[in-house]
């Protein structure tokens, strides 16, 4: 009967890990339950580190993510689709730039909020924007002394 009582115990402590790791996973990823998201686009020089499901974030806080690349073959800039979190109005004077979060951190997309009050609607084109900045050329710059392309 004791063991009994002690496999039920370990069980119930395995089963609350278990949910505590579903719970953090959700909440790490930004996974939500229900609510929409709207769409606007964004052409950029490059790319670099950016992919489909890259966070958008305003002030550091997530609001969305990249549904969305392709190259656009008449103007050789790559295209980006922006899902942005329904409620979150952004002003149609905003510039989004593609940031780092440190020298080996990872890549997003940083929505640099205008004073507009005007707002962007689903579909539209932010044309203020930021590609990424390869650090290797920077690098290169800086040891070399050469103002580069």
């Amino acid at each position: 009967m004791a063991g009994s009582r002690t496999e039920i115990l370990v069980g119930a402590v395995v089963l609350a890990a278990a949910v505590g790791f579903v719970v953090y996973t959700a909440q790490a990823t930004g996974a939500r339950t229900g609510g929409g998201s709207y769409a606007l686009n964004a052409s950029f020089r490059s790319l670099e580190g950016v992919s489909v499901g890259t966070d958008i974030r305003l002030a550091g806080v997530k609001i969305g993510t990249v549904s969305d690349v392709r190259l656009n073959q008449e103007t050789y800039r790559a295209d980006m689709v922006l899902a942005i979190r329904d409620g979150i109005l952004i002003p149609d004077d905003s510039a989004a730039v593609i940031a780092s979060e440190g020298l080996l951190g990872g890549t997003f997309v940083e929505i640099d909020p205008g004073g507009s009050p005007f707002t962007f609607d689903p579909g539209a084109e932010i044309l203020d924007t930021q590609g990424a900045v390869s650090l290797i050329s920077l690098l290169l710059r800086f040891v070399t002394g050469k103002e580069g392309q």
